[in-house]
Formats: structure tokens, C-alpha cells, sequence
């Protein structure tokens, strides 16, 4: 409908509600007809399609061939229990990527927005898929439009429409009617699903939703796309297809010439199926879905949501985390310390005030601001009778003096403010704690002072001023308060702002700054209807914060660095401030500040960007820069943020970490992950469970592939002489072992010494030459014990002996199991760590006792082991385990050399 076109009043009568909104049981009602706001254009998969998927592969079609082949040449057994087995393994595989999926939706539900609404009157949150039509939203900077809405009020509001429009630069918005035939990317009166609000404030009725809105139509057109794989699962999905062409050409190579050398059609077929089964990785898929989806969910627990699958692979790359201080490294709850009035320090920290005397002269009584020839008080008069004004005039004791010079400091703090002590930005709670701890009713000072005008504050203007209908109160970085001040009010009242008077507020700033600090200046004007209300001002004095650090982030610095990844704050406080802060967590102090990144050209930038790990007064746009300067130094860099502006960097970022508390919707949407409490200890957390992540599946390919390296070669190189070992049906039953229980439960390991090496390498495939190497000495050390094994044990007959299968089948079960445990050992995990991988070991041992000692033998062909043959078997095992341990030890320790961390 052309909503743009339609007034205000229009638009609710059409949609049938009011300004005020809707009631709740008149929005459950219209959710019960439109459904829930969401864009439902192919969301994750349905069970049917999971499971189907699991035989869609090249590689389970190999496996298929095999089973009609072997039904072909009449070996019924075989056909029937590889059909058996490649059900088994599909419905092992739908159990693992069904639970994947559904962890998944439980992350999205996580990470849905919230949104202000008015319902029954009254101003509520609510989820956005919650909203309705008729809904009234309230939006402002930082929020992402929760549905498409017709604009009813409109304040200083811009909205990144680039994401529909493509429009690079914010447009402005506004509540008034726009032409009917005006173009989508001009409907200043609308406002839609998905767009950026990046400042002002609105109030907007909802007109669509859902799949009715104009991203929803978009996203219509996506219906029936693929979900893309992450490149971990493009990379091993490329391996297993060239697994199964490879067997496929070994096949074409084997039948016939074993035919040539007259072995017969059905044994060199048998023998081709083997090799397929035996080179074939079938719970590769599974498993790597099920280890990346549990080790996202874990993550979840530990307060870090992943909206990204490629963002656990890129965390075990990352070597640099730019992260911000507040809330992240310190508490993120800022409290006044130290206050200056006129050469005057004051200890203002504490519970000061609270009880006291001055508790029953303060509440609610605005100080009097005497400028030598007239006294505004709160009602524009003298002093309160009762001693509940504070008179500021000459003269008087100097100690009463200075304790007025301070009560009106805390109460511009107080009143040149948003916030409350319990919401808004931690600053502000910090200057509205102050005043109260001092005996202020802030809400009774704001009733009785209120709010005519202002000008809000921003990073261009880095000041806040209120104006009142007597004064114009100011606070902000103490050199921009100072610079339009020409009087300051000391003990005899206001007086004139010379330079040696701003030298000395200048070096008390730096002193409270070098106490890490946070310096504010406050400042104040009669209300005049002439000039600039914020020139001339009179400044008053100021207010130093502290934002503690957190107690881990030292321990967690010295972690991530342990690990081999640089630290460096990005922080909008001062230089002096910053350095200090650095030093008392254990980052080096080094400090390069936002004007100076401004005067580096590119390349002097990249080269003092790997020396600097403190970046003071920094902006988003500076945010960008030294990213930028990183990444072009070859650094994988995790970037934290929370504001609409610190968007680019969170996109661009390798890693971009958005804070769940005090981040913007925008800064969410932006990133890779969201930290859920804004603890940087959280990072560290999240950077080893990613690097564990790699690291167990790291383990997990290099013992599946060694063991089909090993199965190949076996079957290849016995066939060769004229012996099937190891038919079709058992090769599946070993791969069904040891790539089911044992390779789930590997998922689940913890993650040994990942924090002691340097990050991996970004361009590195998880096929490295670590586990090249390993899947050459494994398969040879496997290879070789088990045609040693099977010529002993075929006693010089022509034919294999089912004894001698059974030998070889059950070594190698086995033997699987010992690698396992080595590959485990050459990460750095250490053995008794996972009693989820003894358990699982323990009954894939016991699954193979089955098929040797019931009648389930009959069909794979075993016979029974005796105790000499068991001694046989562990004599084996006692050669083998030796050479394994040495591949191993040989590997880990060159990448102890090559890879270590330094400490």
C-alpha cells in the first residue's frame, strides 16, 4: 500500500489502532492471524531432508555400488550387511546433524532483537517476531527497524537504508507525507525491516511484517537456496570426493588386472569393493557438523554466541585482539573518585553523604549560583530559609565554601544528564550515583530544574549541555568545557579564567588522568536569549571516574598473549589514562592516540601498528584504520565493538565481537560473535574453545585417514599377491567403530595445550603437513604389522583362511583404538581427560567381541580368537605401539620447536 503517502492519522485508522498502540490481547490476536515477524524464506532444514541428505554424497554412492555388485556376483551376506551398516551410518549421521540443527535454531533464538513497543499504554520490550501490525515501535540510534513502519514522530532520526536501497550514506527521515509516486529510497515517512536507525529518536506504527515487508520479499526470492558450507566443510567435502575418485580409478586399475593374471571377474570385483569401502571416509560429513555445532553450543554456555560457523575455524587463526575497555577489560560500572573545585582536590568516592545531615538539606533543592550581582536559585530568588539552597556568595568560611563549590558540581553532573543510577550510559550512572551518595534526590533536582532545550552530546562534540529556564548547564572533556569558559568560580565567586588558572585545571586533569582516571569538566551559564548558550561559560570544576579492571582480564591477558596473540586497547579515554589502565592489566603501555593515527599516511601506520598496543581517544573511523593496517601486515585480527559506528570495523574484522549488555543491535548484526556478559576474559575463553574446536577435528581426520590409508594399502598390496583380506562387510565394520562412538566422543575433548602454541596459519587447511606426515608413518607402521600378521598366520595356504581374516580384522580394530589415543597424546591431550571417549572405546571393543564370539560371526565371516591368539595380537601391538609412539613424538616435538607460544 502507499503508506509514504498517507498522514500519520492515516495510517493508524488503517491498520486500526492508535498512537498509544495496541492492547496486548488485541496484538496476540493479530499475531494469531499474521504469524509470527520473521523471514521465513527456507530457515534451516526439515528432518526428511536431513536424513536424505545423508546418502546425497559420491562417496555413499561408491558404497551403494558396492552393495549392488556384491548382490550381483551372489554374495547376498555382503549386500545385505553393507545396505545395514549404510542405513545405520545415515541414521547416525541424521541424529548428529538433526541435534546440529536444532542447537543452531536454539543460537538464533539467542541472538533474535528485542524492541521497545507501547502496548496497554505503557512502554514494554518485547522480541520482534512478537510485533504485529497496529504495533506502535519506539526506535533510537543504535536499534535495527523490527518491521516496515509509518513514521508518527520523528526526532534528528537517520537510517542506514543500505542494505535495501544500497544508499552508502544515512538519509534523514520525518513524519510528514511524502508524493505517492515517490521512489523506495526517498519515502522519508517510512521506515523498514532490517535498516539501521544510526541516530535520533522515533515513534513509528507497524503496517507490515514479516514476510509482507519489503525485505521480506526479497527474501522470497532466496526460497530454496542452499545453506553455504563454512570453508572447513568445503575443504574436507573436497577431500572426500577426491577420496572417492581416487578408489574409483584404483578399482578400474585392479579388476582388470587381476583378471589378466587370472584371479577371476567376482574375487577382483570383491577385491574393488573393498578398496572402495576401505578408502571411503563415510562419518566425515557427520562428525564435522556435529563437532562444530557442539563446540558453538559450548561456547554458548560460556557467554559467547556464535552467529557464524566460519568464526570458530577463523578463531584458531586469529594473532590479534583490538579490544575495547570499557565493560570489556574493567567492570563497565564507573564511579566518581576525586573531585577539583579551585585548587582543590576532594576524595568524593564511597558512600559519602549517604545518611547524613546533608541527606535531609539536599532533596530536591537546586543549588543557588551566585555570580556577584544576582542569585539564581531554584526558584529564581535567595537563599532557602530553611539552609536547603546553597548560597555561592563571596566571602564566608572557605571550607563551607568549597563544599558549595562541590554540590554544584555533583548537580550539574546530575541534571546535564540522561541517565538514572541504574540505566544509560555508565558514565552518567557514575555522575547520578555521586550526587546521590551526597544526599541529592537527583529526580526531585531534575523536577524542580527541568529541561527546556539541549544539545545532545557526540563524538564531534565530545559535550552535553541542558538548558534550563535559568541557566544552561554543560559537562564534557575538560578542554573543550575550558576552551568556551572565561570565568571560574572559586572562593570568593566567579572569577576571571586567566592562563595560569588553566594551566593548573590543565595538569590536574593529567594528575587525575595518570591515576587512570576518567576526567570530566563541568561548567555553567545564566540563561540569556543571546548568543551561544555554550560560550562564556563559568567552570565550575571537575569530576574524575574509575572503571575498575576486571579481576580475571589480567590473567586472561596474560593467556591470550601465553597463546601467542597480541592485545591492544582501543579506548576513547586520554593517553594518560589509557597507558595507565594498560599497565595495571599487563599490556604494554605504548600509546598512539587517534589525532596521531589521523597524521600517518598508510604505510607508517602499518609499521607503527605492530608496536603500539594502546590507542587513546580513538574513534570508530580510527577503529577502521588500524584494522586495516593489521590485516595488511598479514594479522588475523578479532576487533571488539558496541556502537552503530564501530559497525565497519566489526564487518571488515576477521573476527568481529559484538557486547551482548551494552552493544547495539547494529554492532550485533555486524558481527561474528556477541559476547553475552562484555568480558574480555570471555574472549580468551572463546578463542581456546575455537582452537579446541579445530584441534579436535584435526585429531579426528588424521586418525580417520591413516586408518584408510592403512586399509587400502592392505587390501592393495595382499591383492596383488592373490588374497581378498578383509572383505567389504568388515572394512565397513571397522570404519563404523572407530569413525562412530570413539570419533563423537573425541568431539568432546578438552583442549591440552591449544593455548601454548602460536595461532595457526589463516591460509592452512587442516590437512597439514603435521598430518601428512603422520598419515605416511601410521599407515606404513599399520601397513606393514598387518601384512606381517596375515603371512604368518596363513601358514603358507593359498588362499586367506577365515583365522587369518579374523586376525587381521580384529588387529586392526584394535590398533585403531591404541592410534587414537596416540594422536590425542601428540595435541597435548592429555589421556584420562574424556571418560566420554574410555566409554566409547570400551563398547566399540565390546561390539567387536560380539561379531567373533556369537553367531553374528557367521556373517562377517570371523571364528573365535583363543588366548594364543589374543597373546599373538598384543605381541603385536607391543612392535607397533613403539613405532607409533616415535612417528608421534618425532612430530610433536618439531612443532614444539616450530609452533611454540612465546610465554
Amino acid at each position: 500500500m502507499d503508506w509514504h503517502s498517507r498522514s500519520g492519522e492515516d495510517a493508524c485508522e488503517a491498520v486500526e489502532t492508535t498512537p498509544s498502540g495496541l492492547t496486548a490481547a488485541e496484538a496476540a490476536d493479530r499475531r494469531e492471524k499474521v504469524g509470527p515477524n520473521e523471514i521465513t524464506a527456507d530457515h534451516g532444514r526439515g528432518p526428511l531432508r536431513i536424513f536424505l541428505a545423508q546418502f546425497s554424497s559420491a562417496l555413499i554412492w561408491v558404497l551403494i555400488g558396492a552393495a549392488v555388485l556384491s548382490f550381483a556376483i551372489g554374495h547376498l551376506v555382503d549386500a545385505v550387511l553393507i545396505a545395514i551398516i549404510l542405513l545405520a551410518n545415515g541414521v547416525f549421521g541424521f541424529v548428529q546433524e538433526y541435534r546440529a540443527e536444532q542447537s543452531l535454531d536454539a543460537l538464533r533464538e539467542m541472538a533474535a532483537p528485542e524492541v521497545r513497543v507501547r502496548r496497554d499504554g505503557e512502554e514494554s520490550t518485547i522480541a520482534a517476531t512478537e510485533l504485529v501490525p497496529g504495533d506502535v515501535v519506539l526506535l533510537t540510534g543504535g536499534d535495527v527497524v523490527p518491521a516496515d513502519a509509518r513514521l508518527l514522530e520523528a526526532q534528528n532520526l537517520e537510517v542506514d537504508e543500505a542494505a535495501l536501497t544500497g544508499e552508502s550514506v544515512p538519509v534523514p527521515k520525518a513524519s510528514d507525507p511524502v508524493d505517492e509516486e515517490t521512489p523506495l529510497a526517498e519515502r522519508a515517512s517510512m521506515v523498514y525491516k532490517g535498516t539501521n536507525v544510526t541516530r535520533g529518536h522515533a515513534a513509528a506504527v507497524v503496517v507490515e511484517t514479516g514476510m509482507e515487508t519489503e525485505m521480506g520479499e526479497i527474501a522470497t526470492a532466496l526460497v530454496g537456496a542452499d545453506d553455504p558450507q563454512t570453508p572447513l566443510q568445503r575443504d574436507l567435502d573436497r577431500l572426500a570426493r577426491r577420496l572417492g575418485i581416487g578408489v574409483v580409478a584404483l578399482s578400474a586399475v585392479i579388476v582388470p588386472l587381476l583378471v589378466f593374471e587370472g584371479r577371476g571377474l567376482v574375487q577382483a570385483t570383491l577385491t574393488a569393493v573393498s578398496l572402495a569401502v576401505a578408502a571411503v571416509p563415510e562419518g566425515l560429513p557427520a562428525v564435522v557438523t556435529l563437532t562444530l555445532a557442539l563446540g558453538v553450543r559450548r561456547m554458548a554456555d560460556e557467554n559467547a554466541l556464535v552467529r557464524t560457523l566460519p568464526a570458530v575455524e577463523a578463531l584458531g587463526s586469529v594473532d590479534v585482539v583490538c579490544t575495547d575497555k570499557t565493560g570489556t577489560l574493567t567492570e563497565g560500572e564507573m564511579r566518581v573518585r576525586s573531585a577539583w573545585v579551585y585548587d582543590e582536590v576532594l576524595d568524593v568516592g564511597g558512600d559519602a553523604g549517604n545518611g547524613s545531615d546533608a541527606a535531609d538539606s539536599r532533596d530536591g533543592v537546586a543549588a543557588d549560583i551566585d555570580r556577584g550581582d544576582e542569585t539564581l536559585g531554584a526558584d529564581g530568588g535567595g537563599i532557602d530559609g530553611d539552609g536547603g539552597a546553597l548560597d555561592l556568595e563571596a566571602g564566608g568560611d572557605e571550607g563551607a565554601a568549597s563544599e558549595d563549590r562541590l554540590d554544584l558540581l555533583l548537580e550539574i553532573g546530575a541534571v546535564c544528564n540522561d541517565s538514572t543510577a541504574t540505566e544509560g550510559d555508565p558514565t552518567e550512572r557514575a555522575l547520578v550515583a555521586a550526587a546521590a551518595d551526597h544526599g541529592f534526590d537527583v529526580e526531585r533536582l531534575r523536577e524542580e530544574r527541568p529541561r527546556r532545550d539541549e544539545a545532545p552530546f557526540s563524538s564531534e562534540r565530545k559535550r552535553m549541555a541542558t538548558i534550563h529556564d535559568d541557566v544552561v548547564f554543560v559537562k564534557g572533556a575538560p578542554t573543550v568545557v575550558l576552551d568556551r569558559s572565561t570565568r571560574v568560580l572559586g572562593p570568593d565567586g566567579p572569577t576571571e579564567l586567566d592562563s595560569e588558572t588553566r594551566d593548573r585545571i590543565a595538569a590536574q586533569v593529567e594528575e587525575f588522568a595518570g591515576d587512570a582516571l576518567r576526567v570530566l569538566g563541568f561548567a555553567y551559564k545564566e540563561r540569556s536569549d543571546d548568543g551561544d548558550p555554550e560560550e562564556n561559560l563559568v567552570f565550575v570544576g571537575l569530576q574524575g571516574m574509575l572503571d575498575p579492571a576486571r579481576e580475571e582480564v589480567r590473567s586472561a591477558i596474560a593467556d591470550t598473549h601465553r597463546a601467542g596473540i597480541d592485545v591492544k586497547m582501543i579506548t576513547g579515554d586520554n593517553a594518560l589514562t589509557a597507558s595507565a589502565i594498560a599497565e595495571g592489566i599487563g599490556i604494554d603501555s605504548t600509546v598512539l592516540t587517534g589525532q596521531e593515527v589521523e597524521a600517518l599516511d598508510e604505510e607508517t601506520l602499518r609499521e607503527r601498528v605492530d608496536e603500539v598496543d594502546v590507542f587513546a581517544r580513538a574513534e570508530p573511523t580510527h577503529k577502521v584504520r588500524i584494522l586495516q593496517a593489521l590485516q595488511a601486515n598479514g594479522h588475523t585480527v578479532a576487533m571488539t565493538g558496541d556502537g552503530v559506528n564501530d559497525a565497519p570495523a566489526l564487518k571488515n574484522a576477521d573476527i568481529g565481537i559484538a557486547m551482548g549488555i551494552r552493544g547495539t543491535d547494529v554492532a550485533k548484526q555486524a558481527s561474528d560473535i556477541v559476547l553475552l556478559d562484555d568480558n574480555y576474559a570471555t574472549i580468551r575463553n572463546a578463542i581456546q574453545r575455537g582452537r579446541t574446536i579445530f584441534d579436535n577435528l584435526w585429531k579426528f581426520v588424521a586418525y580417520l585417514l591413516s586408518a584408510n590409508a592403512a586399509e587400502v594399502a592392505v587390501v592393495f598390496i595382499a591383492s596383488l599377491f592373490g588374497y581378498l583380506v578383509l572383505p567389504a562387510v568388515q572394512l565397513l565394520w571397522i570404519n563404523l567403530l572407530t569413525d562412530g562412538l570413539p570419533a563423537l566422543a573425541v568431539g568432546a575433548d578438552p583442549g591440552g595445550d591449544v593455548m601454548d602454541r602460536t595461532p595457526r596459519e589463516r591460509a592452512a587447511g587442516i590437512i597439514d603437513t603435521e598430518m601428512l606426515a603422520f598419515i605416511g608413518g601410521a599407515g606404513l607402521t599399520a601397513t606393514g604389522l598387518f601384512l606381517g600378521l596375515l603371512w604368518y598366520t596363513l601358514d603358507g595356504a593359498a588362499s586367506v583362511t577365515p583365522y587369518a581374516m579374523t586376525m587381521v580384522f580384529t588387529g586392526f580394530v584394535v590398533f585403531e583404538f591404541v592410534k587414537l589415543y596416540v594422536v590425542r597424546w601428540m595435541r597435548g591431550t592429555p589421556a584420562l581427560t574424556n571418560p566420554w571417549l574410555a566409554a566409547a572405546v570400551g563398547t566399540s571393543l565390546l561390539l567387536q567381541v560380539a561379531v567373533l564370539y556369537t553367531p553374528l560371526n557367521v556373517y562377517f565371516g570371523t571364528v573365535p580368537l583363543g588366548l594364543a591368539d589374543w597373546r599373538l595380537l598384543g605381541l603385536v601391538f607391543l612392535v607397533g605401539a613403539p613405532i607409533l609412539l616415535l612417528v608421534g613424538w618425532l612430530l610433536k616435538r618439531r612443532r614444539a620447536r616450530s609452533s611454540a607460544a612465546p610465554t
